[in-house]
């Protein structure tokens, strides 16, 4: 019930500034819905079995990142050209470093060792950074435009190319080559309950999307409080962007440090490496359409500090994967590469 409790929360205050005690309501409403997300695409992935669960979690949670960027890109007074840029970044160093330096760390801490495939890893990890480059890197370097952007001949090859390697990916992932993105513990192969009945997984069928939802929708009600704390402290207005990622990309890290608490730290790095590749493949090509009338300029270039983290995050995750096994050393690094970008975001 609590997704659509929430849900109709969010219908009575969308686009209203409610008073505190409303807030801290839907707050709790917020939390419940996040806990309820990552029960029902479980509760999915389960039915359907990997790697189509860890998929349909990471697809349908960026699709609504999607619709949360071009809201607050409309809504959002003042100057928003690098707020795709910047919440797209903050999701990459969430999913690169936070997700799967947390999974690793959880599950090399609990199984001495965490074990995955490298083939199918490698090749999530090698379509990230070209999706990362093109989108990301490339705008602050060309000279056909003023600033860290694209022109529009530019944003349109690198869209076509970010649903071309996004949909090569996908069919490898789940057609191709599926049995190297699936989990390689023995363990972890064997000790799973019988899979939900249909009632149980079409009632989840429902009320992702539902759950889902309502953490994007509370979580843009929210964003005006979460703007004034941020004010108080004295942080960089870019930080709400990144508060906004965390909150919304929190089911999706659950199930992560789930699975690999579970020994199936390969659906982990699929959960973590495949938000990723959603969050660029997706996200850039609906908003190089969108900017043909969204207000503003798009500014995608990153930042030098922000090239030199993605840079690190890049080496450091192709010397994780290699190996197809990590330690909690490994798990260590990727968490101190996603305070690293934390901090230098508050400490510019």
């Amino acid at each position: 019930m609590v997704p659509i409790i929430a849900f109709v929360a969010l219908i009575f205050t969308w686009g209203r500034y409610p008073v505190g005690w409303i807030l801290a309501i839907e707050a709790v409403l917020l939390i419940g819905s996040i806990l309820a997300a990552v029960h029902h695409a479980e509760v999915i992935a389960h039915k359907v079995g990997e790697p189509f669960g860890s998929l349909i979690l990471a697809v349908a949670v960026t699709v609504i990142e999607v619709a949360l960027i071009v809201t607050l890109m409309v809504s959002k007074t003042g100057n928003t050209s690098t707020l795709a840029r910047d919440t797209v970044f903050a999701a990459v160093m969430l999913t690169m470093n936070g997700i799967v330096g947390l999974s690793l760390f959880v599950g090399a801490r609990k199984y001495r060792l965490a074990k995955f495939n490298p083939e199918g890893t490698g090749s999530s990890l090698g379509s990230i950074l070209l999706l990362a480059t093109l989108t990301l890197v490339l705008p602050t370097f060309t000279t056909s435009a003023s600033g860290p952007r694209y022109v529009w001949a530019q944003l349109a090859f690198v869209a076509i190319a970010s649903v071309v390697v996004y949909g090569s990916f996908v069919f490898t992932q789940t057609v191709k080559h599926r049995d190297f993105f699936l989990p390689v513990s023995e363990s972890a192969k064997h000790t799973h309950a019988s899979p939900p009945s249909l009632s149980k997984t079409l009632i989840s069928v429902g009320l992702l999307p539902v759950s889902l939802v309502a953490v994007v929708g509370l979580t843009k009600v929210e964003s005006p409080a979460i703007e004034a704390g941020v004010d108080w402290l004295g942080l960089p207005p870019s930080f709400v962007g990144i508060i906004i990622a965390i909150m919304v990309l929190l089911p999706e890290s659950i199930a992560a440090v789930r699975a690999a608490s579970q020994n199936r730290t390969q659906i982990s790095l699929n959960l973590g490496y495949g938000s990723a590749m959603a969050s660029i493949g997706l996200t850039i090509p609906t908003l190089a359409v969108a900017s043909l009338w969204l207000p503003g300029t798009l500014h995608l270039g990153l930042e030098p500090t922000q090239i030199v983290l993605l840079t690190i995050s890049a080496l450091v995750a192709v010397l994780t994967v290699v190996p197809g096994r990590a330690k909690t050393l490994h798990g260590t690094l990727h968490l101190t590469l996603f305070a690293a970008f934390i901090f230098l975001a508050i400490i510019p």
